[in-house]
C-alpha cells in the first residue's frame, strides 16, 4: 500500500514537471532600456585598464617615488666609492712603478762597469 502511494506521488510529480510550458521572454519588448553601458568590463575589453596605465598609477604613488630616490642615492654612493678605489689603485700602481724603476739599475750602467 505504501508502495502504491509512493508510485502515484512520483508519477504525479513527473507529469507536472515534464509538461510543456510556454517559454517566458526574459527581455520583453516593453521593458525599460538602460541609458548607460551595462556590459561588464573584463581584462580583455576596450574599457579595461591597460598594463601601461596600471604601471603609471603604481609609479605615481609616493611610496614608489621614495623607493626610487633611495635607490638613486645608493647608486651614487657606490659610484663615489668605486671612483675613490680606482684613484687609490692608480696611485699605488704609479708608486710601484717608481719603486721598481729606482730599484733596478739601467742596463747601460751595468755594461759600462
Amino acid at each position: 500500500m505504501k508502495n502504491l502511494f509512493f508510485i502515484i506521488f512520483i508519477s504525479s510529480i513527473s507529469a507536472v514537471s515534464c509538461s510543456k510550458k510556454e517559454p517566458q521572454d526574459l527581455y520583453p519588448a516593453d521593458s525599460p532600456k538602460a541609458s548607460y553601458d551595462t556590459m561588464a568590463v573584463d581584462s580583455f575589453s576596450d574599457g579595461a585598464i591597460s598594463v601601461d596605465v596600471a604601471e603609471q598609477i603604481r609609479m605615481s604613488s609616493q611610496k614608489y617615488q621614495d623607493s626610487l630616490k633611495e635607490a638613486l642615492k645608493i647608486l651614487e654612493q657606490e659610484k663615489k666609492i668605486k671612483e675613490e678605489l680606482e684613484k687609490e689603485n692608480k696611485k699605488k700602481a704609479e708608486e710601484d712603478k717608481k719603486q721598481k724603476a729606482s730599484e733596478t739599475p739601467p742596463a747601460a750602467e751595468l755594461k759600462k762597469e
